[in-house]
């Protein structure tokens, strides 16, 4: 484990070798801080948005429309966490962001423009901000996230299977924060 500021500090679960930016699908997938649940409830194998999820579902729509290289699959929005895919269609062409002017430290370690992890932060920020000015002060995420790259047509048919079925076994899964994700079973 490495130290930055004389702090020990996670490292990127990000596969080291791959460019977030290039057009592919990714699967995501985003906690609320302590696994709290925030977005409504599931009724009946059917999940029931509150007003706080709605705000949710209407940032995660807005992703495709702020940014032409996205295109958005299959999503669902569970009490505490949501599942969904993600399409980059193409490289984004914004070189100007990418240029440092300066051996600025945070240069080097913002994400990439138009990369999964730009994308997902921008989302999580505006959900933070339209959330705590909803009224729901207390809200409070995960920093970060996970993803997976989708590597086949056989995986993209099971994680949209799995995200599908997502509210019919969320009574098995509620109280397993290890089973919000079971990779294995996507496979």
């Amino acid at each position: 484990m490495s130290k930055y500021q004389n702090k020990f500090r996670v490292e990127s679960a990000r596969f080291k070798e791959w460019d977030y930016s290039i057009p592919w699908y990714y699967f995501v997938t985003l906690n609320t801080k302590y696994h709290q649940y925030y977005f409504g409830n599931v009724l009946n194998g059917i999940m029931e948005l509150n007003g706080v999820g709605r705000i949710v579902e209407e940032e995660w729509t807005k992703t495709k429309l702020i940014r032409k290289n996205v295109d958005l699959d299959y999503h669902i929005i569970m009490p505490n966490h949501l599942h969904g895919i993600i399409i980059i269609n193409e490289p984004r062409r914004d070189v100007a962001r990418n240029v440092s002017t300066n051996n600025n430290k945070y240069s080097k370690m913002s994400p990439k423009s138009g990369s999964l992890s730009s994308i997902i932060r921008s989302f999580k920020s505006a959900v933070s901000k339209n959330i705590h000015e909803y009224g729901c002060t207390d809200f409070s995420r995960q920093s970060r996230f996970y993803d997976r790259i989708i590597r086949n047509e056989n995986e993209l048919f099971n994680i949209r299977r799995y995200i599908i079925q997502n509210p019919l076994r969320w009574e098995y899964e509620k109280d397993k924060p290890e089973n919000i994700c079971d990779l294995d079973s996507l496979t």
